[in-house]
């Protein structure tokens, strides 16, 4: 490959065109971001000329939505709901680790000074973080993340091994993973003070099916996974 004078190979000019192409287009997807919120404001005003005046005044959220970071996957979107409905948490996969003061902040914010009435755990299928960590490679920083799929595998491995379909059990690794999580947002302090006071948050967990767009209820019994968990992970505030 031939170089030009201050050693750069041609091809990285040739390349500048297109580089200046993205570059552009870019720029203009982003400064078309900020025509979509004027037409947002528009349509949400005419609603009432006070909307943003009312929603300035503070939230009160019935729902905490736990959900991943997919760029397919809006919460809002996707469940019908407007700004100051739902309270929302989105990492990869849908985790709630006990070593990520992230999502644990956020519980305790929805529960103890939001009120909450619900916590939403949603996954989906089709979700790159559960597909990685099916698989065994290095990948980083991921790795530790990606551990706590990889023991929900571990914890249902005999249900997961006797699926001979991986697609059908990369599926209901998803649906496991969901239901650990929900498990994990039980065993929070903030959970067990405030259902064991108030009677609420219940937790639930769904899945997203992007083929579909319908949500699936996994129908987790949460009163049942609170009663068999409490022994161990009782926190003393009832």
């Amino acid at each position: 490959m031939r170089a030009t004078l201050d050693g750069r190979p041609t091809s990285e000019y040739a390349d500048r065109p297109r580089r200046l192409e993205i570059t552009l287009s870019s720029d203009a997807f982003y400064q078309r971001l900020f025509d979509n919120n004027r037409d947002w404001v528009r349509r949400k005003l005419e609603l009432g000329d006070d909307y943003f005046a009312r929603l300035a005044q503070g939230q009160a959220p019935e729902v905490l939505y736990i959900g991943c970071s997919d760029s397919r996957v809006t919460a809002e979107e996707l469940m019908g709901a407007e700004p100051g409905q739902m309270f929302v948490h989105r990492n990869i996969a849908n985790i709630v680790s006990n070593s990520d003061l992230n999502a644990l902040s956020v519980i305790e914010f929805a529960i103890s000074h939001l009120g909450v009435k619900h916590v939403i755990v949603c996954g989906h299928y089709e979700c790159g973080g559960v597909r990685a960590a099916m698989q065994p490679r290095d990948l980083g920083l991921l790795n530790p993340w990606l551990r706590n799929i990889r023991d929900v595998y571990r914890m249902h491995h005999d249900e997961l091994s006797a699926i001979t379909d991986e697609g059908e059990r990369y599926r209901r690794l998803i649906e496991l993973n969901v239901e650990e999580q929900c498990v994990n947002v039980i065993k929070t302090a903030a959970l067990q003070r405030s259902y064991l006071t108030k009677g609420y948050p219940v937790v639930h967990g769904c899945v997203f099916d992007l083929a579909t767009g319908l949500l699936k209820d996994l129908d987790i019994d949460f009163g049942a996974k609170l009663a068999h968990i409490r022994h161990v992970y009782d926190l003393g505030t009832s």
